[in-house]
């Protein structure tokens, strides 16, 4: 006959093995996607006449958003959240890279690109002001890579685009965004990426 206490430490052992399992899975839990959007292959010149491609952003996280240089709404507060973004990213060491997208290309090249960046004291090495294509094509990219809206009427200084923030896997893939306008928003992106770093 086997007696009651010869069960009791072998219980006890499964009880804090499920524990530990039960914390082991939480802590290593993934970003949970509300996105599964695919961004197009891509090549880009940036703010220092280089290219940038999607390959060279794939196998980690980047933050997007669409802008352009005189534009005179959403565009200086999304440039200053996404300014304070990359320092508060870089201040909790965070493994990320961000890229702005220029949705008025015959206007913004390079150099313009460079100076609206250094406004906003950006720090290049990794963050990338993209310009290098036609309005037609930044217009399809947007809407397919990032479901935005783009558009540019002729005539017209100002263009209309989203303000979203989208937050990029290391596949390429846009997983969540978020409100390129609100102060807020930079803290949930800020909380998201230390779930993945």
């Amino acid at each position: 006959m086997i007696s009651r206490s010869k069960w009791v430490i072998p219980l006890s052992i499964i009880g804090i093995l499920t524990f530990l399992v039960a914390c082991n899975g939480s802590s290593a839990s993934e970003l949970e996607a509300e996105l599964d959007v695919e961004v197009e292959s891509f090549e880009y010149t940036n703010q220092d006449n280089e290219t940038v491609s999607l390959e060279d952003l794939k196998g980690q996280y980047w933050v997007a958003n669409f802008i352009f240089t005189s534009c005179n709404t959403v565009c200086p507060p999304m440039t200053g959240n996404m300014a304070g973004l990359q320092q508060t990213a870089a201040e909790e060491d965070l493994d990320i890279r961000f890229v702005s997208f220029s949705v008025d290309p015959e206007v913004d090249d390079p150099e313009t690109l460079k100076a609206f960046g250094d406004k906003y004291n950006a720090d290049y090495s990794n963050w990338d002001f993209l310009t290098g294509y036609s309005q037609n094509e930044i217009e399809s990219f947007a809407a397919n890579s990032f479901n935005t809206l783009v558009s540019k009427v002729d005539g017209e200084s100002q263009v209309n685009h989203g303000t979203s923030f989208a937050l990029v896997n290391p596949e390429g893939t846009v997983i969540k965004t978020y409100s390129g306008t609100s102060n807020e928003a930079m803290d949930d992106i800020i909380k998201d990426l230390k779930t993945v770093n």
